[in-house]
């Protein structure tokens, strides 16, 4: 374990740390978190208006002061006062092949979801969690009509596709949300090959995280990619539930965890707990990864397996190459090839170094995600794609697995960019936050908690002080460093054909510092370099990650006209202010 604290914790004023005088008691730490936590007799139990606490390390200490606090909001609960048994029961997400042209019907719908033994009421698309898998084919155009019935107002945002303006589902802009009831029909052009999903843009800290999310595959039959002799989809989630099961409640006013965002206790894997897939000894599987939690990072490992990179959020990536793991932000996806070339079971997990704030301490964790047994007789070799519709077969594809290529056509593609990669920046965004009203305890414990400020927030670390912190006590900022305008302030207008170069930097001076999920909607770019590093191996994406203190330069190709929204996918960061919008025009 290694030190997290630096060693001027202990020369601070004591003034400026009452809280930890709280700790200076006889039996030491252990003993005064006994104390504390055994004091606290609302701490599993329902408190006042509803809420529940979640789950706390009992090592770590209470604040002084808010033991019964909760958060300034209404707790707010899907189904609350119905009977579970009176919706139907969730189905797992099935594929559907639209043609171009074609149209698909979509409910949204209150289903019944058993998780770990556990039945909850969720959302679902069509009754299904996730819910379908969309296929289509490159460079057609499909119509889904959504029906609205659940007793919130929905949109659906089609993450990543370069599609008309109008139908990308940001409320207002320019149709409203789908209301309780109604219905709306989206004109989906996909003009690029990837894996993209949807997933709601109205309250999606609660309605995403409730179900409502699937993939939506853009393909080229003519060019299927590697050979593999299986495909499987993992879409990657979390859930946050009490000590005893129960959901913690959602807030109804404005999002709870405006901190770090809604980190789950159940790791979910395509909606259960218990994700189980087989594979022959010798076979290569692509597994398609979507991370659609709230605000959880996954570092994913397939054991001790070979895994290969082949692509991400829209398309293959520059040159192919070997991973020990996979290191997956909120909306992000990625593309790997898997070699299991012995019989026996492999491990899929969430593999971290966690970090203890209290205790100054960093510490591993590996969680179970799902589990692919390797055997003779397993499942047969599929005779079509499970996410391409592409024929596959039982071919030993070994040698090709090693094999290490990379594609001309990309190539060829970022070598007409490279100009642009150290050219300085057109915009500067900073991240950053403030706060206001906050209980005077959560203040005084930030400042010990920000003495060490990790790069990434791999856990929730400080689960009383992210819950109690809503959107109506923090806001998170997106600032043009140029004007030192904020948010819905900035005015930025390009045109059709411009190359843009923006750099993110993430301040990590903050009232509470984060590594950030950066989105552009309506657009492509590549992160072209991180803290002054030029990348070497580029692929077209959506969203990228910048770490807390570092710098992130994406080149924005600005080939589609509208209003566009530029937004942290961290859900609860989205929804307290963390985006704005710009506009492209036609040349």
């Amino acid at each position: 374990m290694r030190r997290g604290f630096p060693a001027r914790l202990l020369t601070r004023p004591a003034g400026s740390l009452a809280l930890l005088s709280a700790l200076a008691v006889p039996g030491g730490l252990h003993a005064q978190a006994h104390d504390m936590h055994a004091g606290h007799a609302m701490h599993g139990a329902t408190m006042e208006g509803g809420w529940i606490m979640p789950p706390m390390d009992p090592t770590m200490p209470m604040l002084p002061g808010l033991e019964t606090a909760v958060p300034p909001v209404s707790a707010w609960l899907p189904g609350e006062g119905h009977d579970p048994s009176h919706f139907p029961e969730a189905r797992p997400s099935t594929p559907v092949d639209v043609p171009d042209g074609g149209v698909l019907e979509l409910e949204v719908t209150t289903v019944r979801k058993r998780i770990a033994g556990r039945e909850y009421l969720m959302y679902g698309y069509n009754g299904q969690i996730p819910g379908p898998l969309i296929r289509t084919p490159r460079g057609g155009t499909i119509q889904v009509r959504v029906s609205n019935r659940i007793p919130m107002e929905t949109t659906i945002h089609w993450h990543g596709i370069r599609l008309d303006q109008e139908y990308d589902g940001v409320p207002g802009m320019p149709h409203p949300p789908i209301a309780p009831g109604e219905s709306f029909t989206y004109h989906v052009r996909v003009p690029d090959t990837g894996v993209f999903w949807y997933h709601p843009h109205v309250r999606e800290d609660i309605q995403q995280d409730l179900g409502l999310h699937a993939n939506l595959v853009v393909h080229d039959p003519e060019a299927p990619g590697p050979p593999v002799n299986r495909e499987e989809v993992l879409v990657l989630d979390d859930l946050l539930v009490a000590d005893d099961g129960r959901l913690i409640p959602w807030g109804q006013e404005a999002p709870t965890h405006a901190f770090m965002g809604r980190f789950g206790t159940v790791m979910l894997v395509n909606g259960a707990t218990d994700h189980r897939l087989e594979v022959r000894p010798g076979e290569v599987v692509r597994f398609y990864l979507t991370n659609v939690a709230n605000a959880r990072t996954f570092n994913v490992r397939f054991g001790n397996a070979e895994v290969k990179l082949v692509g991400s959020d829209q398309g293959p990536m520059e040159h192919q190459v070997m991973v020990q793991s996979v290191v997956i932000g909120p909306s992000e996806r990625y593309v790997v090839d898997v070699h299991f070339p012995e019989a026996g079971e492999v491990e899929i997990t969430n593999t971290i170094q966690a970090i203890d704030h209290f205790r100054g301490l960093f510490f591993p964790e590996v969680t179970p995600l799902a589990t692919v047994v390797v055997a003779e007789g397993g499942a047969a070799p599929l005779g079509n794609g499970v996410v391409t519709g592409v024929a596959q077969g039982a071919d030993d594809h070994g040698a090709a697995f090693r094999t290490l290529s990379s594609d001309a056509d990309v190539e060829a593609d970022r070598a007409r960019l490279r100009e642009h990669f150290t050219r300085a920046p057109d915009h500067t965004l900073v991240a950053t936050m403030r706060h206001r009203n906050l209980p005077n305890a959560i203040v005084l414990s930030m400042e010990i908690d920000t003495l060490y400020v990790p790069p990434m927030e791999w856990n929730d670390a400080m689960p009383e002080m992210n819950w109690l912190s809503t959107g109506k006590q923090v806001e998170w900022i997106l600032r043009e460093e140029e004007t030192g305008r904020e948010g819905g302030e900035i005015d930025w207008d390009f045109r059709v054909g411009d190359l843009v170069k923006i750099r993110v930097f993430n301040d990590p001076r903050s009232f509470h510092p984060m590594n950030h999920p950066i989105h552009l909607h309506g657009q492509r770019f590549l992160v072209v370099a991180r803290d002054g590093v030029v990348q070497e191996n580029l692929v077209w994406k959506d969203t990228a990650i910048v770490p807390t203190g570092s710098t992130m330069d994406l080149l924005v190709e600005m080939s589609n006209p509208g209003d566009w929204m530029i937004h942290c996918h961290i859900a609860e960061h989205l929804h307290t202010g963390m985006h704005f919008h710009f506009s492209v025009a036609e040349r």
